[in-house]
């Protein structure tokens, strides 16, 4: 990429189905966009680490884990949390803090905080970003225009064949506002930046929206080609709802794989760019390695700069399963639906399959 570089839209991404010509409106008011986080194990009942389930309404996972850490007297880096919520939503997520136990008054000053405990239990270690299993949405879309029968078409054949997984626009800032920064991060010199807490979490997020980038533009020409959701000779694959990976022989491709793929058990994957670890063993082959490494050429600048700053590569679904999907019309503009995602997927990216949005968020609130 040169100086004069210009980062495409997200609406330049190939859609599975083509793009839709619905409209409708979503996260109008926080109880519009609904998310309950699944954790899919149970908190250990000891250990160093307090774990609350949290329900809140207008907040950032980021900024509810700074209110935890002020009225614990706490270290921030002593709060953890599994997933990032948006703030323009009602969200219940897991947190954890390092602390013996709340001292006196502390339920009232998270009240006061609009954190409302649902739920606390001791747990051995803290929480990591990606260890919950899945998030529950109840999304309300309003002022819907367009044809019921096509949206109702559209959400059966994902349902059945999966949705593409593309990173949303969560993760790029606004207006794609974190691409340049990361670019300009990139191109200094290795060590050359401040190593503060806060400067190396700011740091990962521009990284993230790099890599996420790269993924995206795989994403979308596979999609493009028609080969997002089979498999294309030499592909690694993933387990679906685990981060399982694997490969298969040239010539080892058979029915009960093909099988497998049609039912949603196991995907394709895509490349998260970076440095490649020396214990890395899922590495794409033939047709599917020329078809990553095409993208990876374009994107050099960036690709070359997150393996020089130590970034590891990484790989993630082609596409996601949804689950326990119900869709029901309150009138003839205003539909609710509700669906579980897995860990990494976001609502959005189904959403812009289904119809143009028009988000609320920006209006009075960012993302995150």
């Amino acid at each position: 990429m040169s100086g004069e570089e210009s980062f495409l839209p997200l609406e330049s991404q190939a859609y599975a189905l083509g793009r839709p010509e619905h409209r409708a409106r979503i996260k109008q008011y926080n109880d519009d966009f609904v998310v309950t986080e699944t954790l899919g194990f149970e908190p250990s009942g000891y250990g160093e680490h307090l774990m609350f389930l949290v329900e809140k309404s207008g907040q950032s996972t980021r900024e509810a884990a700074q209110k935890i850490s002020r009225i614990l007297a706490i270290d921030e880096r002593d709060v953890g949390y599994s997933g990032m919520k948006d703030r323009r939503a009602r969200t219940r997520q897991w947190y954890s803090a390092r602390v013996e136990k709340l001292k006196e008054g502390a339920s009232a000053r998270f009240e006061q905080a609009g954190l409302d405990i649902l739920r606390m239990e001791r747990n051995y270690r803290k929480l990591r970003i990606g260890s919950h299993k899945s998030n529950q949405f109840r999304l309300m879309l309003r002022s819907f225009s367009g044809c019921a029968q096509d949206f109702a078409r559209r959400l059966q054949l994902l349902e059945a064949s999966g949705v593409p997984n593309y990173f949303g626009s969560q993760r790029f800032g606004r207006e794609l506002s974190n691409l340049p920064e990361a670019l300009a991060m990139l191109r200094r010199p290795v060590g050359q930046s401040r190593t503060t807490h806060k400067h190396r979490e700011s740091r990962s997020i521009l990284f993230s929206a790099a890599r996420a980038y790269v993924f995206n533009q795989l994403l979308s020409r596979r999609i493009r080609c028609d080969r997002w959701s089979t498999y294309v000779k030499g592909d690694v694959l993933n387990l679906d709802k685990t981060k399982r990976f694997f490969t298969v022989a040239v010539d080892s491709w058979n029915q009960d794989l093909v099988d497998r793929l049609a039912s949603l058990d196991i995907h394709p994957t895509g490349l998260l760019p970076g440095k490649l670890g020396s214990n890395n063993r899922y590495v794409t082959r033939e047709i599917a390695a020329d078809m990553e490494s095409a993208v990876c050429k374009e994107f050099a600048e960036i690709v070359h700069g997150l393996a020089r700053w130590g970034i590891e590569e990484g790989r993630r679904p082609l596409r996601f399963r949804m689950e326990g999907l119900d869709c029901h019309w309150l009138d003839s503009e205003t539909l609710e639906l509700s669906f579980s995602l897995p860990t990494g997927a976001y609502a959005t990216s189904l959403l812009r399959e289904l119809c143009q949005v028009e988000d609320f968020s920006g209006a009075h609130h960012s993302h995150l």
